[in-house]
């Protein structure tokens, strides 16, 4: 029976599994999109003169750390910072294209800035504050490394790279006169199994 990543078939406890997961974290993403909109999109005509729009990096940050009670303060940043988590953990999980931390903070930041521009544009007595942006961000990078770099790859086995994949047996031994640069060496010890 042949053996490999491709050939290896699951069983159907490991495929129920595996679905509940995947169902599981779509409810999640669908309760903190809720949460999201209730928290970022819902009006306040009171904070209308309170509210102004933030372009500088830092500034909402300097302004919250301060604030005289530092309840306030971590309320404010550690709350940026917990909204993003949820992106970190349910972005690998749900969409596969988006493992890798890079990919995640970047739809991250993507998403916030949209969901802060909406805030500026649309919504009364919300404004744009690129603080928030950020804090999100840092909470989807700190979301993915405590929890969804380990789901996602659970639920979502990596494909090698075309260099890493190993070629059909075509029967011929392998090139060990050593003519190659060392580069291809490496590669062609990085495509053999380990016995």
């Amino acid at each position: 029976m042949a053996s490999g990543p491709r050939l290896q078939r699951r069983t159907w406890q490991a495929a129920v599994a595996r679905a509940a997961v995947l169902i599981a974290g779509f409810v999640c993403m669908v309760a903190f999109a809720v949460v999201l909109a209730r928290a970022t999109l819902v009006p306040s005509p009171a904070s209308v003169r309170l509210t102004h729009t933030n372009l500088r990096p830092g500034d909402s940050v300097r302004a919250y750390l301060a604030q005289p009670d530092w309840r306030d303060a971590v309320k404010q940043v550690g709350g940026n910072v917990l909204l993003g988590m949820p992106f970190g953990v349910l972005l690998p999980v749900l969409f596969p294209w988006t493992r890798g931390l890079v990919r995640v903070v970047l739809m991250t930041a993507f998403v916030m800035f949209t969901v802060e521009a909406a805030q500026g544009l649309l919504v009364t007595g919300r404004a744009f504050d690129i603080d928030d942006v950020i804090l999100n961000s840092l909470g989807s990078f700190a979301g993915y490394l405590l929890l969804g770099r380990w789901l996602g790859r659970a639920l979502h086995p990596r494909r090698h790279h075309w260099w890493q994949r190993r070629p059909a047996d075509s029967g011929a031994p392998p090139d060990t006169s050593g003519s190659k640069s060392r580069l291809p060496a490496i590669l062609r010890a990085a495509r053999k199994p380990a016995r």
